[in-house]
């Protein structure tokens, strides 16, 4: 497989117009090992110090950190940094892949006596990707009778990329995912979310990928620090390639490859947001947040 090596800054800052009392958060900024990704290395700094700060995986082998502060703070400043070693899926063995997408979901089926994949639990609707009969009737225009898994996967992908506008100002975090379908505009997490609802709606099996895409600055120029940000696309079920699962990413309409850096999966946004918290002040708070990544020659 082809990989590169790639650095990643995620730089996030809270400002609070009055000091923080008590605050309790949640962090998943720290890559994955999985077929398309090795972790080099992973640091979080955190200032100020945490009162308390403990690191575990959750249900989906994810790293999380949970932090919290017991005396008043005016600032929360979190850089998480990490290398990866990120590979690209030759195309070869993805056309070698010739199951249908009707025997990808009997290996899901339920049925009494039979041992469950563990795929299965990804075929059910999630907080931010419920099912939507709207969504459903678009996927069976790639899903016709006897494709490849492979292919209507694939094409359900470029259609999205085609039939969607990217719009920042389309959708806020919690605009609901047939909203986003309805006015055919969105972001990244917008278009992860419709391509998993499509799929989920069919009884097969798909994730919401977290993470970061390397990008390129336009000729003779200079890649400004801080200038990329997060990124966001899906998993689908698929037996028979490496890992068993394939990365697409509607957004760009692409296979996810060497490009893509991955910090979490999981059901929807919900599961896998990259910092959230808790805290008790008598003010509101402003963030900015900064992401770098690199190739390391």
């Amino acid at each position: 497989m082809n990989s590169k090596h790639i650095q990643v800054e995620h730089i996030t800052l809270y400002e609070y117009e009055s000091d923080v009392e008590l605050a309790h958060h949640l962090a998943y900024l720290r890559p994955i090992n999985n077929a398309y990704q090795e972790v080099v290395n992973s640091h979080l700094d955190i200032t100020p110090t945490p009162d308390t700060h403990h690191q575990n995986l959750d249900i989906f082998g994810n790293q999380r950190d949970f932090f919290s502060f017991h005396k008043n703070h005016e600032s929360l400043h979190v850089n998480a940094r990490c290398e990866v070693l990120t590979k690209e899926i030759p195309k070869e063995l993805i056309e070698m892949t010739h199951i249908t997408w009707e025997e990808v979901k009997e290996q899901l089926r339920y049925e009494a006596g039979k041992s469950v994949s563990a795929a299965a639990e990804f075929i059910y609707p999630s907080p931010f990707a419920p099912f939507v009969m709207d969504i459903k009737r678009y996927a069976e225009e790639s899903f016709t009778p006897g494709r490849r898994m492979i292919d209507a996967s694939i094409d359900l992908c470029t259609r999205i990329f085609k039939d969607f506008k990217y719009s920042p100002d389309a959708t806020e975090i919690n605009t609901p995912v047939w909203e986003a379908f309805k006015n055919r505009a969105g972001v990244c997490q917008d278009f992860a979310h419709i391509y998993i609802v499509a799929i989920r709606s069919l009884g097969l099996s798909a994730k919401y990928v977290s993470g970061y895409l390397l990008t390129t600055p336009p000729p003779g120029q200079k890649k400004l620090r801080g200038a990329d940000a997060s990124h966001a696309w899906a998993s689908v079920y698929c037996p028979g390639i490496p890992g068993d699962w394939l990365e697409l990413d509607p957004t760009n309409n692409m296979i996810a490859g060497n490009n893509h850096i991955r910090l979490a999966m999981g059901r929807d946004f919900g599961d896998v947001s990259p910092i959230r918290g808790i805290i008790r002040s008598g003010g509101s708070h402003k963030i900015s947040v900064g992401v770098t990544a690199e190739e390391v020659e």
